[in-house]
């Protein structure tokens, strides 16, 4: 759907009545094929073309989405949201994007889209390829199967503001999953990628070959008498401690009063080795755009520099009744008022190998598979299931399952270090993180 037609529904919705509106189009084709024991599993294919009108009737705002894009269907998402608008309650701090905010001009070229199509059965191919590896794995006995994927998508916008834009992206992704078995159980082992550009895939046979090393390596997990020790989260899974301090930094949790980290700003949070940047424009990233989903201009920053937490994430909404401006964190679908998110999150390695932060910890757990977290957004308290190794003497000692980490984040953030092992995989990346003691629940 491009930027003319758009901008028509712009103008048709202010000629029915609104005092602003914005008009979103999502386009997506999709292809995933899925392959279990050698034989083809499952096929998704998927086309979709939707459309998205927000409008503003003073402070009154309603969004409504549909898939018919023809001028009678256009026309009625229009009269109904304009309709809705008018018997919605005020909201003080609803509106467009401020003008000087907005990314004007030409959008910087993130290398996000390749045009590349693979067929059905080159997909099919790679599955197979994975899967095979994965069950080549000594010890693996069974497989959940494994897929390869590729799809390609556009967000276009334009609002009555003045802003357009069209943002352009293609992925592709490769996952096995393995089963592996003894005389004591069983144990999965899943490894999986996914990239903007077919020729940043790693090899399938990689893919499948780590799914099921990994399957083979938890063989013979036991449980844990519950202790206070060290706790490595490893790179694969430690952004996910990056999840509560988003939550716990977004404008809607701060204008609410809701977060551990209300009274933070401008202050250390980490310790002084600890910088965690966020990053809109980098090349090829899963997070990447020129633009948030307001149209306003977005910029790498660090949110936390030496250990300080420097911002809030803020959208037009939060940063209006915060007394501040956009920091272009705008994150929407195609309903409903945009909420907020981060980008490209990077916790900045540190200089000690995971290995090392072992023999430097001497005995404790590396997680390696968390499930089921649990926060107090209000006070910090975290806890989460996991399982993984344990370590002793610097080395990995036994596989360990059915046990939680817990303790307050605040806490948590400020003993934390970062490993060396730092590997872009997603839109969120860490490297392995120490915590020099966290209480351990098990048996």
């Amino acid at each position: 759907m491009d930027e003319t037609l758009l901008n028509d529904v712009v103008q048709a919705a202010l000629s029915a009545g609104a005092d602003a509106a914005e008009a979103v189009s999502a386009e997506r084709r999709a292809l995933s094929i899925t392959v279990r024991l050698g034989a083809l599993e499952e096929v998704e294919r998927e086309e979709a073309r939707d459309l998205g009108v927000r409008v503003f009737v003073g402070r009154r705002q309603a969004s409504v989405s549909g898939s018919d894009i023809s001028a009678e269907g256009r026309a009625k998402l229009i009269d109904r949201a304009v309709a809705m608008a008018r018997l919605a309650p005020e909201d003080p701090y609803a509106g467009l994007a401020d003008p000087e905010l907005l990314a004007r001009g030409r959008h910087a070229d993130l290398d996000l889209y390749d045009p590349a199509e693979p067929a059905p059965e080159e997909l099919e191919a790679r599955a197979r390829t994975a899967e095979d590896a994965a069950r080549a794995v000594e010890r693996v006995t069974n497989s959940d199967g494994a897929s390869a994927s590729w799809s390609a998508s556009q967000w276009t916008m334009a609002t009555s503001g003045g802003f357009t834009g069209v943002h352009r992206a293609s992925g592709f992704s490769i996952g096995a999953s393995a089963i592996a078995a003894d005389e004591n159980g069983m144990e999965n082992g899943y490894e999986g990628r996914s990239v903007r550009w077919q020729s940043d895939l790693p090899d399938a046979a990689h893919i499948g070959a780590e799914a099921g090393r990994r399957a083979a390596q938890r063989l013979g997990a036991r449980k844990i008498a519950s202790t206070t020790a060290p706790v490595i989260f490893e790179n694969r899974l430690a952004a996910s401690l990056l999840g509560p301090l988003i939550g716990a930094i977004s404008g809607p949790s701060i204008a609410r009063g809701t977060s551990f980290l209300k009274d933070k700003l401008g202050k250390p949070v980490f310790g002084a080795h600890v910088t965690i940047a966020d990053d809109p424009h980098r090349k090829r990233g899963l997070g990447s755009s020129p633009f948030d989903d307001e149209g306003v201009a977005n910029r790498e920053r660090n949110l936390i520099d030496a250990g300080v937490l420097t911002t809030w994430l803020l959208n037009s909404s939060s940063a209006r009744q915060l007394g501040l401006t956009s920091t272009g964190h705008a994150s929407r679908g195609l309903a409903g008022p945009p909420g907020v998110g981060p980008t490209n999150l990077t916790f900045e390695p540190g200089e000690r190998t995971q290995a090392e932060l072992m023999k430097d910890a001497g005995k404790g757990l590396l997680v390696t598979s968390m499930f089921g977290p649990s926060l107090n957004g209000n006070t910090g308290d975290w806890s989460v299931g996991c399982s993984g190794f344990w370590f002793e003497d610097g080395e990995l000692a036994y596989p360990v399952t059915e046990i939680t980490v817990a303790g307050n984040l605040i806490d948590i953030y400020g003993r934390v270090v970062p490993g060396s092992d730092l590997e872009i995989r997603g839109a969120s990346n860490a490297p392995s993180l120490l915590i020099d003691k966290l209480a351990i629940a098990g048996l």
